[in-house]
């Protein structure tokens, strides 16, 4: 993404928060791009196709939290067929932890090299200090890769299709994969040792190579004055006769979205409601009404303090609005499990609330096991899932994960004992700049099938899924955001604030159309995933409120297929509506004005619009103003979203 001018204002309408997007440096060496961004590489592509999806040194502490080091010394060097890349960097740590490394990046059109000496200036506690190096997925998911393990025996084998729960290769010196015909990039590493795994895990729309066996402990300790270097180095190999053209081809002005037979219904809208939320929620019902889920799921965890009060709450929210109440049940282990699932069916017996369902997991199920580490003790869950169902007899069960599509895939149930199965995402655990938290948007799909491959045809619910980080399975504690900015692994993200928000949640439900989803549940009603800003009284509408109270609006409803000649640029998801006419939903997932045209048998349409435009002026049941629209072809702002339905 172009970086965006613009003043307080429209900063605080696209992404929620003063603090501008990230500058963003175009670096050119003859057929070879690059951006320049923080001082890491991003989009490095050749002849126009990308090739890596970026080169970066990354410092993380002890929770997987990323250091935002602080950039001096600056010095970028271009001409036509090279640049150059110098700068000196230091992150500050808590406790008086300090690491300080200088870097050098030298491209032409034969690759580039990235070069860093690290030098702790104290023992400098860290789960991983050293580079990542990311390569794209949409077009390269099973294809073929050759890769040099450090003993120099050369593997000839594939980047996996579904997804991966475990590194796809270890103990690498170099891999080499081709980019398009005639065309091959190799990318060598040194210092350390490296591997890969499938960040399609956790959403990441990437495979990501990285330095330090995740097997090794961690956190570990860098020992004051002891320098590190590493050295990455990418090659091109072009081979193709005659060259090829693409750096100049035209590029399709507009966007086309066509309309394609489907098959299924759109999901269910889901909410969640965690404890603190309930009277906030009960504040502001008519918003829920104007909304409109079908879900409502009810998060209840005795390990947090949660008890006979918070079912209440729920029972009281039920009354209030009627849903499809399900039960959100974690559970400690620290008594028989089939004791602990008996005094909650006691509380909800107690409390008078009706549940439609409910999903079960035991609380170690929630941290992550990574590679190499000892799963901690934990019922069987076969056991667990009896255990439940005999404690609500007669009510649906389902099982999974309440935190990513990563553990589900490292620690898959046993599907054939439940109702349904579930998992969230979420896009900032690995990055929080724009750009990779709608890239993430390109892992769904991945993760939608991964999923149905060892699931079956078993109901498939997710969520709920937000920008913020709801629960950290990867550390002590999510991070803080006290200055309201873009931060990873954080609870608050203030994209959920703004037109980001809305685009990021039409472009997931889009994404996700084909999963035959039962149920997507999106967010909250109020609280920092919520649908409103103020959780008290009547809450103001965020701009995902839109959205959401859209995608409620069609549920159950036959899809209609939406598929977008530029994805990356513009999402749609549509249904088949009154008297066989279809609604869609579009999102403009970038930061740049986009031209759109529905290609279909309808020539007349009625649009409307929610962008910087009529934000301030949109109200319950409006986005703005609706118009025609001829011939399906229409402009759309940034991060924009539409509906559209045929006239």
């Amino acid at each position: 993404m172009a970086r965006l001018v613009m003043d307080k204002t429209l900063l605080q309408t696209f992404f929620g928060t003063e603090q501008s997007p990230v500058a963003v440096r175009r670096l050119t060496a003859g057929r070879l791009t690059a951006e320049l961004v923080e001082g890491n590489l991003r989009t490095i592509s050749y002849d126009g196709l990308e090739v890596l999806r970026a080169i970066s040194y990354v410092v993380r502490d002890k929770d997987w939290g990323t250091y935002s080091p602080v950039i001096d010394e600056l010095v970028v060097c271009e001409s036509a067929d090279e640049f150059t890349v110098t700068y000196h960097a230091a992150c500050r740590g808590s406790g008086d932890q300090n690491l300080t490394y200088r870097a050098a990046i030298h491209g032409t059109e034969a690759g580039v090299t990235f070069d860093v000496v690290a030098e702790p200036e104290t023992d400098f506690l860290t789960n991983r200090c050293g580079f990542c190096i990311l390569h794209p997925i949409v077009d390269l998911a099973g294809t073929p890769v050759t890769v040099e393990h450090t003993d120099g025996e050369m593997e000839q084998s594939g980047l996996p299709d579904l997804i991966e729960p475990w590194q796809p290769f270890k103990d690498m010196r170099a891999i080499s994969h081709r980019v398009g015909p005639g065309l091959t990039a190799n990318c060598r590493m040194e210092g350390g040792v490296w591997e890969m795994e499938d960040q399609r895990n956790w959403s990441d729309a990437s495979y990501k190579t990285y330095v330090r066996p995740l097997a090794l402990p961690w956190p570990y300790t860098m020992p004051r004055g002891i320098a590190d270097r590493q050295t990455v180095a990418l090659t091109i190999d072009d081979q193709r006769q005659p060259l090829s053209d693409t750096s100049t081809a035209h590029r399709q002005e507009a966007v086309e979205i066509s309309l394609e037979p489907a098959t299924g219904a759109s999901p269910k809208i889901g909410l969640v409601i965690a404890p603190e939320e309930i009277e906030a929620t009960l504040a502001n019902i008519e918003r829920l009404r104007e909304a409109g889920p079908q879900v409502l799921l009810c998060h209840f965890d005795p390990t947090a303090g949660h008890g006979l009060e918070a079912i209440k709450g729920f029972a009281r929210i039920a009354a209030a609005y009627p849903a499809e109440m399900v039960l959100e049940c974690v559970f400690a282990c620290r008594e028989p499990h089939e004791v602990e699932l008996e005094q909650v069916a006691e509380l909800v017996r107690t409390a008078g609330l009706s549940l439609s369902a409910i999903a079960v997991s035991p609380s170690v199920d929630r941290q992550s096991t990574p590679p190499g580490s000892a799963w901690p003790e934990c019922p069987p869950l076969g056991d667990v899932y009896a255990s439940a169902q005999k404690a609500f007899p007669n009510i649906r069960l389902g099982g999974g994960m309440f935190s990513y599509f990563t553990e589900l895939n490292r620690k898959r149930v046993p599907v054939e004992k439940l109702g349904f199965v579930t998992h969230c995402t979420c896009p900032i655990v690995h990055a929080a700049d724009d750009l990779s938290v709608m890239q993430s948007l390109e892992a769904l799909p991945f993760i939608t099938r991964s999923a149905r491959a060892f699931i079956g045809d078993k109901p498939y619910w997710i969520g709920p899924s937000t920008i913020g980080m709801r629960q950290n399975p990867y550390g002590s504690r999510t991070m803080d955001n006290p200055n309201n900015e873009r931060i990873a692994m954080a609870s608050w993200d203030p994209r959920q604030d703004s037109l980001f928000a809305a685009a990021w949640t039409i472009g997931y439900a889009a994404r996700t159309d084909k999963a035959k989803l039962e149920v997507l549940t999106i967010g909250a009603l109020t609280g920092p995933f919520g649908l409103l800003r103020d959780g008290s009284g009547a809450g103001q509408i965020r701009p995902v409120f839109h959205a959401a109270s859209g995608l409620c609006s069609l549920a159950g409803k036959e899809l209609v297929g939406c598929r977008s000649s530029r994805p990356s640029d513009i999402l749609a998801i549509g249904v088949i509506g009154e008297q066989g006419r279809p609604t869609i939903w579009a999102a403009n997932v970038t930061d740049r004005k986009q031209s759109v045209r529905i290609v279909s048998e309808n020539s007349l349409w009625k649009m409307i619009t929610l962008d910087q435009h009529s934000v301030e002026s949109a109200s319950l049941g409006s986005l703005g103003t609706t118009m025609n629209v001829r011939n399906g072809a229409f402009e759309m702002e940034p991060f924009a979203i539409t509906r559209l339905e045929a006239a």
